[in-house]
């Protein structure tokens, strides 16, 4: 790991001894949601690039290492419709006011860190040193992603998951700017849709994701959908 992830890694070991914005604002809440519980397929094992790989071609997800990391197949299942995702006029005014640039692939760490790093109003975090060590490792091979979000050099905001063939699985988004998150999300979907994706995958439906668009489809039916995206010869 280089530097910047050793002090993620730090920061977020004193955070979980102590104990994403917008779509995990309150992971604590996905947890306890009934639909939720009824997703969770196993509990252990290690989280390593290898696992993960693994698991999402298997419409899996890991969350939580606290005490042990737990693995995730909920139904329904929470996805944003490529074709009819349509950013607000509220947001796109913003983006334009705010003058914000986005990248991609830029700072894949950086934008771990801060999804993990706690705020007043997610005093806890999912996100520990080893989600980032295994992540950062995919991002090193070309199977995990990032999007950033900057005002002038600032990192305001931004999001990351993971890629195969034409499936891209959103893990964690962040903002230090309001809005920056979900003009990342926009930016996300206006990437895939140039690379030829096909499914993006939100994870659990939740309102929140309701309100930016996300829609949520059966299990058996995002498994189809998954087999037939991983099979495309897209590149992210």
């Amino acid at each position: 790991m280089t530097l910047r992830a050793n002090y993620c890694a730090t920061v977020i070991s004193k955070s979980t001894a102590d104990m994403q914005e917008d779509s995990d604002q309150d992971d604590a809440e996905r947890l306890l949601a009934s639909s939720v519980i009824d997703g969770l397929v196993a509990v252990g094992g290690a989280v390593t690039p290898e696992s993960l790989l693994r698991a999402y071609r298997a419409g899996v997800f890991p969350w939580s290492s606290d005490p042990m990391v737990t693995w995730w197949s909920p139904d329904p299942r929470a996805i944003f419709e490529m074709e009819r995702f349509r950013p607000s006029r509220s947001l796109r005014k913003r983006i334009r006011r705010a003058g914000w640039t986005f990248t991609v692939d830029r700072d894949f760490e950086g934008v771990m860190c801060q999804c993990a790093e706690p705020t007043p109003s997610r005093p806890t975090t999912w996100i520990t040193g080893d989600f980032v060590a295994a992540y950062t490792e995919l991002h090193r091979r070309g199977a995990a992603h990032s999007v950033e979000v900057y005002q002038e050099e600032e990192l305001v905001g931004g999001l990351y998951g993971v890629s195969i063939g034409g499936f891209f699985g959103g893990e964690s988004m962040f903002h230090r700017r309001p809005d920056a998150s979900k003009a990342a999300l926009a930016h996300l979907v206006q990437h895939l849709r140039q690379r030829g994706f096909v499914l993006l995958d939100a994870q659990v439906p939740n309102p929140h994701l309701t309100s930016l668009g996300a829609v949520a489809i059966s299990r058996d039916e995002y498994l189809a959908r998954l087999r037939h995206a991983m099979a495309l010869p897209v590149v992210f």
